[in-house]
């Protein structure tokens, strides 16, 4: 052999080597500082307290109204600045993985209702609260462990994901999801999850039906409060199980599945409470537009239409149902969109970021649907744009941030709202509710805690 190719095969021989090894080391250095930065993160005490051991706190500061540096340019700030509760939720008294806030949220007149959890598992738990505005305090309606006492070992539920749903039957209606997605299997005992309820003014809690998808957790589901059916978007407990999203209609009245079938939506559906009908797109697209009309169909329709459905209002008086798109991966963003439920038709009404955040799971508006409530960065980052609360004029097709919460309450009172998957406008339209997932230090959040913004009327005329 040439000793030239000997030399350049011994040299490609030693480049080989040593190439993974360096790639090796490196990886190991950024493991060593990533443990170095997760050890410097402060601790956090539970449960969480304000200073002073403060029940709640109340303010009203332009600083509300100074505006994040990302904002878009164009992007109308509010000119008063609202006023402002803040309380943590009680029952954080011990470390979740962390507490949390996955799902969307209920507002009667003077009550808000909402579920947090600690995304532990395999034995989790969650709890649904009711809010009261006016006494500025939580009551627990519904605390699953005590609910479903299981056996150990045996998977319980860390997260509801679901809406929280008030039925016209005075009960609240919500279904349970896992904590973790390597728990739901044989060896904790797992069949599938609950659909749930709690009553609203006495308290007692029910299990509606008990994995009525076999082995499938329910992390998207909402009630049609008057004819008291629920509707379900299914997740395989096991990632290898080939049956993917399932669609179900469980009739909760008459303790009866009415369907249950392939291909249903991820995380959010179009209710049409005036009519009964149920709208969605399977998994995350926006595409095709299915429709269940349970007095009519026996399986989902497919119908004409495209549309983004990651969070929706309910409907309005004027039979609208607003809805914003995922808006999650390179190249997309976040629209918003009006679904008429008469006509079924669908407009586009423009973009629903404010600055550099796209991701918004919770949508909610006041009862004529001129305005709707959002907060842009629901997985975490809404800080990077001020965790900014945001208002959509529907019929200027404009936004405008009401308030924005982050540098003010870190500053103030050592707290950082990361983000919320469930908000809920007061019935009245003059209070915005919103469940956030807290950071207190830490390095994504660690706890969860209410705000009630009492928006000056000034800003709704």
């Amino acid at each position: 052999m040439d000793r030239r190719v000997a030399l350049g095969l011994m040299g490609s021989l030693t480049l080989g080597a040593t190439a993974p090894l360096a790639a090796q080391e490196k990886k190991a250095g950024k493991r060593a500082e990533g443990k170095k930065a997760k050890a410097a993160a402060p601790e956090v005490a539970y449960p969480p307290e304000l200073p002073g051991g403060k029940a709640f706190v109340t303010d009203t500061s332009d600083a509300f109204l100074t505006p994040a540096a990302t904002l878009r340019e164009g992007i109308a700030v509010a000119k008063a600045p609202p006023t402002i509760d803040f309380a943590y939720f009680p029952g954080q008294t011990y470390e979740g993985k962390p507490w949390s806030n996955w799902g969307d949220s209920t507002a009667a007149p003077g009550k808000y209702y909402t579920a947090i959890g600690d995304h532990l598992a395999p034995a989790g738990n969650a709890l649904v609260f009711e809010y009261d505005a006016a006494k500025k305090s939580f009551r627990k309606l519904l605390d699953l462990k005590d609910l479903l006492k299981l056996p150990d070992g045996h998977y319980a539920p860390g997260k509801i994901h679901s809406r929280v749903d008030l039925g016209s039957d005075g009960w609240l209606y919500c279904s349970t999801h896992r904590g973790s997605t390597r728990v739901t299997t044989d060896e904790y005992h797992y069949r599938g999850d609950w659909v749930v309820r709690c009553n609203a003014q006495s308290g007692a809690t029910e299990v509606v039906v008990h994995a009525p998808v076999a082995k499938h957790c329910i992390p998207n589901g909402t009630l049609d409060p008057d004819r008291l059916i629920f509707y379900g978007g299914t997740a395989p407990g096991d990632r290898v199980d080939g049956e993917g999203v399932q669609f179900l209609a469980y009739d909760c009245k008459n303790r009866k599945l009415l369907y249950a079938g392939p291909d249903g939506p991820a995380r959010y559906m179009i209710l049409a409470r005036s009519t009964g009908r149920v709208y969605y797109v399977p998994g995350k697209g926006d595409s095709p537009l299915m429709r269940f009309d349970p007095a009519t169909d026996k399986a989902p329709v497919k119908i004409d239409g495209e549309i983004g459905i990651r969070a929706a209002t309910r409907e309005t008086t004027r039979g609208i149902v607003y809805t914003v798109s995922q808006g999650q991966g390179e190249g997309t963003q976040s629209t918003v969109y009006a679904f008429d439920t008469r006509t079924e038709e669908i407009e586009k009404l423009g973009p629903a970021a404010v600055a550099t955040n796209q991701y918004v799971a919770a949508v909610t508006s006041d009862p004529a649907g001129r305005y709707l409530y959002y907060v842009p960065g629901a997985h975490g980052g809404s800080e990077r744009d001020g965790s900014a609360v945001v208002q959509y004029d529907t019929q200027a097709r404009r936004a405008k941030v009401i308030a924005f919460l982050h540098p003010f309450y870190q500053e103030k009172y050592g707290l950082v709202p990361k983000g919320t998957y469930g908000l809920a406008c007061d019935p009245s339209g003059e209070r915005l509710y919103i469940t956030w997932n807290v950071s207190r230090g830490s390095r994504a959040w660690d706890s969860c805690g209410v705000t009630a913004i009492h928006i000056p009327e000034s800003e709704t005329t």
